[in-house]
């Protein structure tokens, strides 16, 4: 034996170790597969000798050749001898090998339960450990069935080491076998306070997965849940318990208020971020269960959204990323906190990381409202000019399209803006969305019918200009548009202004460069222009141009009849044909154009998209039954087509009378995988793309009845600059036409409310200039309810969705398994006496027992329930008293202190009826809060419009408000107010036509070092004519507090009013801003800025466009004063010096000829001005005209300043 042993430890000096087995390797990279193959050869004759160090050995090694790939399922049963060594090195070596490549698959598998039992049962915690963290990665429903009870056992281990992994796998076991969870749940209920940390932990962690998908479930854990979160200092037990109150809160609304001041106290106090973004994400589920019948929790919302900016606003990439994620989900219960960080979300499309830019688009899409929608979309468009990469230009153009056409167009409110804007955007080069746009354009123009002559219009003016479209490479994408151009004009021609020149344009050579689609919507469309044309032309008794039209195309269809695409090919020819055959019906002077237009007459009726797949099958078809009897088997594929249709009478007779089910199953079975075979097989794919040039027409689109009361006729081909400005106007005579009917009604009353003044534009106030009446698609009849995606059968959490408070049955109870000599056997017919005997003895006694037992086990139900009641009436119903704050003291001290709740159930008890005995209280707090939502109305009102006119940075020239084509120079409005090495100040000011005496006054501060600006506070000096506009109460020396602070590196925007008396002047205010300037360590300083504050005649005025026709009879009035400049030595062009004059000066251009152009402004207290602006050589001379020469004179030297500098 000791020659032996000696033999054995000398043979294993010369095997390969796993070192040498990678050096191996590492040495053969040339034939390393060859390498290995011989390794594997010598591993498998180590696993054949008895030594079962050498089979640890080997099985190292093969571990880590699994790891690299190779197949070791061979030597399973060598692992599993592996596992059950005595020795904790070797036994270890097996469990690894065995959690790496064992599955529910293994045969062997079975054989390792015992084992597995043994090493759970072992006095050393090692061995015990490694079994539970290897039988993790591989048990299957038969181990976890097995080996359950035992590892139940193991959670009450004196080892924490022990009690915390047999927790852990317990989610694993419950999800193998999901049985096992309501007897085990009692057991991990109390390893929630185990003394361990690292228990309490593990068993938190499992019970917040196994509620993130089946929450209700796990309602009555949630007053044990509070006491740790408020008790706990793990940020992760907080982050995992706060995401379990997360998912539990909808369900029992009354949690929400318990949660609230805790969540909120977090958040005052963590500086983990990742436990600072869960707390934000609970509180938004929180307020969002009790937005209904609660008072409003605006100051918890208002904490979230800041701590977010403070996220957003980090350097950090992955926190911004998380702040926009949350601040999309308060955007979709309160909006109006997210819209006032529009300029933040705006900020983040400037950033690097194209994620964060992707995000801010995301956010964009909820924060658009009928107010600001035109804004956004003009922002939107400047970052479209300057993307950098088809992706993310695609990107902004896919979320200006997304952003106004969601929810059926709800936010638009003047189409033809809209449409300025989808023509806007053909220009880009290098899209991939041309469909997207094209799409639009067809939709608009179906469903709104005041638009189609504007759209008729400009889709024209996009077939003329087709050669621009089709010419580049980069831009052949953006040709889809001429789709949609060619259908709208083809299909509403009766608007068309000049249908000849469109005619022609759709018959040019060049089309037949365009793809074939294309190609085929132009042949289609050409003939509905030429049926339109043809009847106008026998109208007006005029047969020499309905003759020159037919002819015309006899031209130049021949062109389309030559395509390489079948389907203009086909069109082509048969329009060819019908045209020679109308050319010899003219010849002989007989009428067609009737016949003609018959062809396309009557509009298309919309049908819903789902329509075909909600058809109900006819009773008594069966879609899966053969309409021929299949043929036999034996056929082969080539036989088949003549099997079944060739002879089917002979063919039926032969079969025999009637397949059993399981022939018909098998058969439909190969049926199925032969057609999935079949190249030539046309398969239904489940969801078609849905793409709008496979639909002949937009039979999907719903048209819509429009009552325009005012068309917007602008002429020529204008962008979208304009529409904001007649918007505004707009909106103003709707705000005027309705003060004007309040009070005619008061009148009629004779009772002048008090607080009239206060009355807002809210967002239903506004009407759309066109009224988007969604008709109801068409569905047939008798049509199936929608299809809903089923759950996923496989799912293993479906299992979990168990009642874990239903008293447990003993046929539930965990089987106990035990080896067969555990006990001496006995013999079957004793086994039956025995059992027999003691049936007979005490049958009364045991049910008994079982009665009380099951009464026990209902009262301890009625217990959990009744305590999670009582944990949660602390805090009133909602239904009860709707205007409770969480501020009352009743409700403080449950929240601060749950452990109190038991002691003083009377004294809450009679809060409750107080509050009952007393409902007067409610409508007071109420009314205070409607008043103050309507206070808080119109200055978010005020900011919206105030924010227009600077919107106006980047416009240039106008012609009745439309931007000139040519690039333009970077402008800024802001001018530099004053600057030191904290603070850096610039300001614009902003006037509107509906407040006569008062102008905006925009500051943008910015931390130009390393403090905090804090309590900053911004003072002018008034003079007779201008006043700064101060809170009520103050007095004429005291500032204006700046709403915000300022961290280092950051600028931030305020608005500040002020009154004017007079315009025609310019003048100066001197002011100062001051402010403390924090440091982290060396404490605080008071610092203040000096500056000069400078309102220009410029200032007052606001950018209006004005129509030729208007501007010429005002000139011809004679009420206005006229004075002239004239300025040498300038070599600017043209175009640039009328785009810098408009943007620094507020004019809109009515018209220009080659280097002369007329302007026009007006001022916020109704002043007319008009500019004449003339161009020389090396020359400029303005003319000007106004209702006040004072005013005319300043302006003058104003404009003279800015023309200097060119």
């Amino acid at each position: 034996m000791a020659l032996k042993m000696v033999k054995g430890s000398i043979d294993r000096m010369f095997d390969k170790n796993l070192q040498d087995l990678v050096r191996g390797i590492r040495n053969h990279k040339e034939d390393e597969a060859k390498y290995i193959s011989q390794c594997i050869d010598e591993i498998k004759q180590e696993l054949k000798q008895d030594n079962i160090a050498v089979k640890a050995n080997a099985v190292c090694k093969l571990t880590y050749l699994q790891m690299l790939g190779y197949d070791i399922s061979w030597a399973a049963f060598n692992i599993i001898e592996v596992m059950s060594a005595s020795k904790f090195t070797f036994k270890r070596i097996g469990y690894l090998a065995a959690s790496q490549c064992f599955h529910e698959g293994t045969d062997v598998i079975m054989l390792t339960t015992n084992q597995i039992r043994k090493d759970l049962s072992s006095p050393s915690q090692y061995d015990t450990g490694v079994a539970l963290t290897g039988l993790s990665c591989f048990v299957t429903p038969d181990l976890a069935r097995d080996l359950a009870n035992d590892i139940m056992t193991l959670m009450s281990h004196t080892k924490p080491y022990i009690r915390k992994k047999a927790v852990l796998i317990m989610y694993k076991v419950f999800l193998k076998y999901p049985e096992s969870l309501r007897p085990a749940f009692p057991r991990l209920k109390e390893k929630l306070e185990d003394p361990d940390p690292g228990v309490q932990s593990a068993a938190v962690n499992v019970i917040c997965e196994l509620a993130r998908r089946n929450p209700k479930n796990y309602l009555s854990l949630a007053p044990l849940f509070f006491k740790l979160m408020t008790s706990s200092t793990n940020n992760w037990v907080l982050i995992k318990i706060i995401k379990l109150f997360g998912a539990l809160t909808p369900l029992e609304p009354r949690l929400g208020k318990k949660l609230i001041e805790p969540l909120t106290n977090l958040i005052h106090s963590t500086s983990a971020m990742s436990l600072l973004y869960e707390c934000v994400n609970t509180v938004i589920a929180v307020l969002i269960s009790l937005s209904s019948g609660m008072p409003n929790h605006s100051a918890s919302i208002q904490l979230c959204v800041q701590k977010l900016r403070i996220l957003i606003e980090d350097s950090d990439q992955n926190l911004k990323y998380l702040g926009l994620l949350a601040m999309s989900k308060i955007l979709r219960t309160h909006p109006k906190s997210v819209q006032a960080h529009k300029d933040l979300v705006l900020q983040c499309l400037d950033d690097k990381d194209e994620s964060i830019r992707l995000r801010a688009l995301d956010l964009l899409y909820g924060m658009v409202s009928k107010k600001n929608l035109m804004e956004i979309v003009k922002k939107l468009m400047t970052h479209v000019d300057k993307a950098e990469g088809t992706t993310y230009r695609d990107e902004l153009l896919t979320k200006i399209i997304d952003i106004c056409s969601q929810s059926n167009y709800q936010h638009i409110t003047n189409f033809e803006w809209y449409i300025s804007i989808l023509v806007e955007l053909t220009r880009l080069e290098g899209t991939r969305h041309g469909h997207l746009i094209a799409a639009q354009m067809l939709d608009v123009a179906i469903r709104v019918k005041a638009i189609r002559r504007f759209a008729v219009s400009q889709m024209s003016a996009l077939l003329d200009s087709a050669h621009l479209v089709a010419s580049s490479t980069q831009r052949n994408g953006l040709c889809e548009v001429l789709y949609a151009a060619a259908w709208i004009c083809g299909e509403f021609s009766e608007h068309l202004q000049e249908p000849q020149q469109t005619l022609e344009a759709m018959l040019r050579p060049k089309v037949t460069t365009l793809p074939g689609h294309i190609q085929a919507v132009y042949v289609q469309n050409v003939v509905k222009l030429y049926a339109s044309m043809l009847q106008q032309a026998e109208r007006d008794s005029d047969t020499e141009a309905a003759q020159e039209l037919t002819r015309l195309l006899a031209e130049r269809l021949p062109q389309f009849v030559q395509s390489a695409d079948l389907e203009v090919q086909e069109r082509a020819s048969c329009i060819l044909q019908l045209v020679k055959h109308i050319l010899k019906l003219q010849a002989k002077d007989v009428p067609v154009a009737e016949e003609v237009s018959a062809l396309f007459a009557g509009e298309l009726n919309p049908v819903a998209p789902k329509a075909q797949k909600k058809v109900p099958v006819p009773e008594g078809l069966d879609l899966d039954t053969w309409i021929n009897e299949p043929p036999p088997d034996s056929e082969s594929e080539d036989e088949m087509p003549k099997a079944i249709f060739h002879d089917e009478t002979r063919h039926a007779k032969q079969q025999p009378p009637e397949a059993e089910e399981e022939e018909l199953a098998r058969r439909r079975e190969a049926r199925k995988q032969e057609q999935a075979n079949n190249p030539f097989y046309i398969k239904s794919s489940p969801s078609p793309q849905k793409r709008y040039q496979d639909t002949p027409g937009v039979e999907h689109i719903p048209v819509v009845q429009i009552d325009l009361s005012v068309p917007l006729k602008v002429p020529g081909l204008p962008t979208s600059e304009q529409y904001v400005k007649l918007e505004e106007e707009r909106r103003h005579r709707q705000r005027l036409e309705k003060e004007r009917r309040r009070k005619k009604r008061k009148e009629k009353k004779g009772r002048p409310r008090r607080h009239s003044s206060l009355h807002t534009e809210s967002e239903e106030d506004i009407a759309p200039a066109q009224q988007v009446d969604i008709v109801t698609e068409e569905m047939p009849e008798n049509a199936l309810p929608s299809d809903e995606d089923d759950k996923d059968p496989n799912d293993p959490y479906r299992a979990l969705d168990i009642d874990l408070d239903k008293p447990l049955a003993d046929s539930e109870k965990l089987p106990i398994q035990k080896h067969r000599n555990a006990e001496p056997s006995k013999s079957p017919e004793k086994e039956d006496v025995s059992a027999l005997e003691k049936k007979s003895k005490k049958p009364r006694k045991k049910e008994k027992k079982h009665r009380e037992k099951d009464r026990e086990k209902k009262k301890k139900k009625e217990r959990k329930s009744e305590d999670l009641d009582f944990w949660l009436s602390t805090s009133p119903p909602p239904a009860a008293v709707p205007g409770l704050s969480m501020e009352e003291p009743g409700v403080n001290a449950v929240v601060t202190a749950p452990e109190e709740e038991h002691e003083e159930p009377r004294r809450l008890e009679q809060d409750d009826e107080e509050q009952q005995q007393d409902p007067e209280k409610k409508p007071s707090k109420h009314k205070k809060k409607h008043k103050k939502e309507k206070e808080e109305r119109p200055k978010e009102k005020k900011r919206s419009k105030k924010k227009l006119p600077s919107c106006d940075g980047a416009a240039g020239p106008v012609e009745n408000g439309a931007l000139e084509e040519e690039p333009l120079p970077p402008m800024s409005s802001y001018c530099l107010l004053a600057e030191n090495s904290y603070v850096k100040m610039t300001y614009d000011i902003q006037g509107s036509l509906q407040k006569h005496s008062q102008v905006t006054v925009s500051i943008v501060l910015e931390n130009q070092g390393h403090s905090i600006l804090k309590n900053m506070e911004l003072n002018v000096l008034d003079s007779l004519n201008t006043k700064l506009a101060r809170p009520e109460g103050s007095s004429v020396h005291d500032g204006v507090p700046v709403p915000f602070q300022l961290p280092p590196g950051i600028s931030n925007e305020a608005q500040f009013v002020f009154t004017i008396q007079s315009i025609v002047m310019a003048q100066k205010l001197k002011g100062t801003l001051s402010f403390i300037a924090k440091q982290n360590e060396e404490g605080s300083t008071h610092e203040k800025l000096d500056f000069k504050l400078h309102f220009s005649c410029t200032s007052y005025l606001i950018t209006t466009p004005c129509y030729s026709d208007a501007f010429a009879k005002l000139l011809e009035s004679g009420d206005l004063n006229m004075s002239s400049i004239k300025v040498d030595g300038i070599s600017m062009c043209f175009q640039n010096l009328l785009a810098k004059i408009c943007f620094h000066h507020h004019f809109s251009v009515v018209e220009r000829v080659d280097s002369c152009a007329s302007l026009y402004s007006r001022s916020i207290q109704g002043h007319h001005v008009c500019l004449l602006v003339k161009k020389g050589e090396k020359s400029v001379s303005v003319d000007g005209k106004c209702s006040d020469s004072t005013l005319l004179s300043n302006l003058l030297e104003e404009v003279k300043a800015t023309l200097a500098k060119c």
